[in-house]
């Protein structure tokens, strides 16, 4: 991966509001232990990840936004390959922060993904 590499993020239809994206796309909930699960841009496009994500796997997504590597190092957050779920599979690390953290950086990471605007929407409305 390099700074420019983009990971791509799948949308829960519940992160919609008025039609946006909200913060929780980018924010763990604690079962994730603080690390963010995307796919990593340069070893999948993001069409081709919500199929995995939607039909392997069997979530629900509306689209696909992402955030670059280099975005999220200034965060100082560490974008980490986990090729064991599956091989284009990243974590974006959270684990140094408090929740008031988090959720500043997830703000940040939503505004950067709203700039980029959508890689991939689903054929139905969320």
């Amino acid at each position: 991966m390099t700074e420019a590499t983009l990971l791509l993020r799948q949308v829960n239809p519940a992160w919609i509001q008025g039609g946006r994206i909200t913060s929780q796309v980018f924010k763990p909930t604690p079962k994730d232990q603080k690390r963010l699960s995307v796919y990593d841009g340069d070893r999948i496009s993001a069409e081709d990840s919500w199929k995995h994500y939607t039909q392997s796997v069997g979530y629900s997504a509306v689209g696909v936004v992402a955030v670059s590597v280099g975005e999220c190092g200034r965060q100082e957050l560490p974008a980490e390959a986990d090729p064991e779920a599956f091989p284009e599979h990243v974590t974006i690390n959270f684990g140094d922060f408090s929740n008031a953290q988090i959720e500043k950086k997830a703000k940040y990471l939503k505004q950067a993904a709203l700039r980029r605007g959508w890689l991939h929407e689903a054929d139905f409305a969320p």
